[in-house]
C-alpha cells in the first residue's frame, strides 16, 4: 500500500545502530531525527540494529539516545527484548513488518511506507541495507546501492572523482592481500609514497567514517601500529598525504529541480587534538563555523564542486562533501558522506539551517523525496 493511495499518515521506520564501529554515532543521529519528525504528519517505528546484527524493536525515546557522562548509547540498551527480532519481508508486494520472540506467536507491526536509514559505515551506509530495501520494494531516504557503496569506499570514491575531473589529493591504497602476504613490500610502498609527498601521513580505513581508526603518522616508527589500528576497522587501508589548508564542508540536498548546495562551513583547527578526530567531533563537541568565512568566489566554487561530486557518484537525497582549501587557493575534495550525521552538533543540519532550511523541514523534505521516488532502476 503506497502513501499516495492511502489516507493514513505515512509510516516511517527509522533504522539505526548497526554492526559498524559507528554504531553509537548512528544511535545519536536517530535520537535527533526522532525528535525532529513531525508526528502530526508521520507515524514512526524505531528499529535498532544491534552490533551483532539483530533487528530489535526499541522504545521511541530520543532522550535515551544521547551521550551521558561521556558514555555512548547502544541499541542493546534501548531494545525492548534481548531476543526479540524485527523482520522486514523481502517481498515487494508486502510491506508488513513482523516482530517475533522465541516461543511466542509473531506479531504484525503494520506496513512501512518509507525507511529512514540513519546507519553509518558498513552494513548500513555502504549499499547493503539499500539493496535489501530495493528487494523489499520499500522506498528509503538517501542514495541507492551504487552511490552508497562508492560513498563508503574512499578508494573507489577518489577514482570516480578523478574520472570526472574533480580535484583529489595524493593517496595510496594497501589492499588486504598486500599486507597479509608481504607486509614488507606494502610498507615499502608507503615509504616510497612518503618520499614523494613527505611526512606526516594519515593512515585510515578505506571504508569507515566518523574519523574512526585514523592515525596521523609522523615517521616510519609509527607506521605499523597505525596500519594495525586502521585494519581493526577495515582490512583495506588508505594512506593520504597531509594537505595544508583549511577544512571546508558543504551540504547538498535534492530539491524538486535538482540538487542544491548549502552555505559552506569551516572546521577550525582543534588545539586539543592532532586533527578533527572522533573525540573532537562527538565527545569534546568541536564547533564548526557556519557559514565559513570565504569570499563569494570561494563559496560559489565549493558549492559547484559539492554538487558536481553529488552528481559524479550518482547520489540521491543528501550528501555532505568535505574539502581542503589549500594554501595555494585551490580546493581539493577529501570525501563525501551519503548519510551524514544528524546529531545536535552535526554540520549537515547546521549548514542547511543557515541556508534557510530548518531541521524539521530538512527531515520532511528527505522523507517526501523518498516517498515520491520509486525503487529499482531510476
Amino acid at each position: 500500500m503506497s502513501s499516495e493511495t492511502s489516507h493514513h499518515k505515512p509510516r516511517v521506520a527509522v533504522v539505526f545502530g548497526g554492526r559498524s564501529s559507528e554504531h553509537a554515532i548512528s544511535v545519536l543521529t536517530a535520537g535527533a531525527v526522532l525528535r525532529a519528525i513531525d508526528r502530526e504528519k508521520y507515524d514512526v517505528l524505531p528499529i535498532g540494529i544491534t552490533t551483532d546484527g539483530r533487528w530489535a524493536l526499541t522504545a521511541d525515546d530520543p532522550e535515551r539516545m544521547a551521550i551521558e557522562d561521556r558514555q555512548l548509547p547502544t541499541v542493546a540498551a534501548l531494545a525492548e527484548s534481548t531476543e526479540g527480532a524485527v523482520v522486514l519481508p523481502v517481498d515487494p508486494t508486502n510491506r508488513e513488518v513482523v516482530y517475533s520472540e522465541p516461543g511466542s506467536v509473531p506479531k504484525a507491526l503494520g506496513e512501512v511506507d518509507v525507511v529512514f536509514p540513519v546507519l553509518h559505515g558498513p552494513y548500513g551506509e555502504d549499499g547493503t541495507l539499500q539493496g535489501l530495501l530495493e528487494l523489499s520494494g520499500v522506498p528509503y531516504v538517501g542514495s541507492g546501492v551504487l552511490a552508497s557503496a562508492v560513498g563508503q569506499d574512499k578508494d573507489y570514491m577518489k577514482r570516480v572523482f578523478t574520472s570526472f575531473g574533480l580535484p583529489v589529493g595524493p593517496y595510496e591504497v594497501i589492499r588486504p592481500r598486500e599486507w597479509e602476504n608481504d607486509p614488507a613490500a606494502a610498507r615499502r610502498k608507503i615509504v616510497d609514497f612518503a618520499a614523494e609527498h613527505g611526512w606526516p601521513l594519515f593512515v585510515k580505513p578505506a571504508r569507515a567514517g566518523s574519523s574512526m581508526g585514523i592515525t596521523k603518522v609522523d615517521d616510519l616508527g609509527g607506521l605499523d601500529e597505525a596500519i594495525e589500528e586502521a585494519r581493526q576497522h577495515d582490512p583495506k587501508i588508505l594512506v593520504e598525504s597531509l594537505l595544508r589548508g583549511r577544512e571546508i564542508e558543504c551540504g547538498v540536498l535534492e530539491f524538486e529541480d535538482g540538487p542544491r548546495a548549502s552555505v559552506p562551513a569551516e572546521i577550525p583547527p582543534v588545539t586539543a587534538h592532532d586533527f578533527y578526530d572522533f573525540e573532537a567531533k562527538y565527545i569534546d563537541s568541536a564547533t564548526g563555523i557556519v557559514p565559513a568565512p570565504l569570499t563569494a568566489e570561494q563559496t560559489a566554487k565549493v558549492q559547484e564542486l559539492a554538487v558536481a561530486a553529488f552528481d559524479a557518484a550518482s547520489c540521491e537525497g543528501l550528501v555532505r562533501a568535505d574539502f581542503f582549501l589549500q594554501d595555494n587557493g585551490e580546493f581539493v575534495i577529501n570525501e563525501i558522506n551519503t548519510l551524514p550525521g544528524f546529531t545536535p552538533i552535526s554540520m549537515y543540519p547546521r549548514m542547511w539551517q543557515e541556508s534557510g532550511v530548518s531541521y524539521p523541514e530538512l527531515i520532511d523534505r528527505l522523507l517526501q523525496a523518498a516517498l515520491h521516488r520509486s525503487t529499482g532502476l531510476r
